[in-house]
């Protein structure tokens, strides 16, 4: 067993390459294998995104507070609320952020494939961004 105190996971910056705005990430657990399982408490402010992306294994978010959004390539845009949980399948491309006038905070769950978390893609356009919520 292991206990990771409180404060001996800094709150990091999320980088730019991967998210618009100001975006926060708590490391929450990265375990070591034969366990692939990582999490981190993400706080988006309100605008604030990340871009497009797929996870080998599918990703689970659990809404904790604030207002957000959450959009599969193709579909409409969903509004999410604290206590609502998301799962994205296994490949599918998506994103998902804070909405335009309210931060959001969620966890994100998700397993490794052979070492791999996330595939990475383009930026969110502001245009997509901004769609009307279906």
């Amino acid at each position: 067993m292991e206990i990771h105190l409180a404060g001996s996971r800094p709150t990091r910056r999320a980088p730019t390459e991967y998210f618009t705005g100001t975006v926060l990430q708590d490391p929450i657990i990265q375990a070591e294998a034969p366990a692939r399982l990582a999490s981190t408490r993400v706080s988006f402010e309100p605008g604030a995104r990340t871009a497009w992306h797929t996870h080998p294994l599918g990703q689970t978010l659990y809404v904790i507070s604030g207002v957000g959004r959450v959009q599969a390539k193709g579909g409409p845009i969903r509004e999410i609320r604290p206590g609502d949980v998301v799962w994205i399948p296994p490949g599918e491309k998506h994103w998902h952020g804070a909405s335009p006038t309210n931060s959001m905070t969620h966890v994100a769950m998700q397993e490794a494939l052979d070492g791999s978390y996330v595939t990475w893609m383009e930026h969110v356009t502001d245009a997509e961004y901004s769609a009307k919520v279906g």
